[in-house]
């Protein structure tokens, strides 16, 4: 194994509040008892059909900027090209923050909240995911035109581990149907599985514009460079990245911070 020397720690912190908006990087975060960021995806936006609005099937997304306040109380919503910029209290404003989605995206939306899980794409493994940033960097080399900010906003990991080399975190994952243990800080997960992207990566993540030949270039370069220690079992094609997670009996909310380190259990 390619590991020797390495020291990781977690470096970055990203939660989603509203679910494919914009990301907010802190510095420590709480995990809730069902095993959640707090804040993480919190609140998602549905149609009057009860179907999610999301990045995969609405375009509009991509123009939507999202900025929060240092407490997540308050969201600020603006759509640059038609100059519209409101702030919401997220409490106690869920009306008025439903009538400029509607606006915005001309049908009647709904925004629900989840204050326990969120609203996860992996129910089964609905922890944080994770990644490390010479991934990001690795990735971004890929792509010339691309910058690592840019592929860390098409990504949308929760957890960036640093003090590593590329790919690293694809040791988080065993057999189908097994897992890895590790442990951030205090914090005991369960490493799934390598995460399956979809189309959302392939666009520009301020314009929605397409990156040509995003996926095919994605995939050969993957299959290229996967570590040899890997285990192939879970790559039934290779447009996979970072790590998804579960935290199971969590008996309390508990904290992660920038600087925790991280520590493969031996299974």
């Amino acid at each position: 194994m390619e590991l020797i020397n390495q020291k990781p720690f977690l470096d970055k912190i990203i939660i989603y509040p509203i679910k494919s908006l914009d990301g907010l990087s802190i510095s420590q975060a709480t995990l809730l008892k069902g095993g959640a960021l707090k804040y993480d995806r919190q609140w998602a936006i549905f149609t009057e059909g009860k179907k999610l609005i999301n990045a995969k099937s609405n375009n509009k997304i991509y123009k939507l900027r999202a900025t929060y306040n240092n407490s997540l109380s308050q969201v600020t919503l603006e759509h640059r090209d038609n100059n519209l910029k409101q702030t919401f209290d997220l409490q106690r404003e869920m009306k008025q923050i439903e009538i400029f989605l509607s606006d915005y995206f001309g049908c009647l939306v709904y925004l629900k909240e989840n204050k326990f899980t969120g609203f996860p794409d992996d129910s089964n493994a609905s922890g944080p995911t994770v990644i490390s940033k010479a991934t990001l960097q690795t990735i971004a080399q890929w792509f010339p035109d691309l910058t690592i900010e840019e592929i860390r906003r098409r990504f949308r990991a929760n957890l960036e581990i640093n003090g590593v080399s590329a790919f690293w975190e694809d040791q988080l994952f065993a057999n189908k149907n097994e897992w890895v243990d590790f442990r951030i800080g205090n914090v005991n997960f369960q490493g799934i599985h390598p995460c399956q992207r979809c189309i959302v990566p392939t666009k520009d993540s301020y314009t929605g514009t397409i990156t040509n030949n995003f996926q095919k270039q994605f995939i050969t370069k993957r299959k290229e460079t996967l570590p040899s220690w890997v285990n192939p079992s879970q790559f039934n094609h290779f447009y996979r990245v970072s790590v998804n997670t579960k935290i199971i009996n969590l008996q309390q909310e508990s904290s992660l911070k920038v600087g925790d380190e991280v520590e493969i259990m031996n299974n």
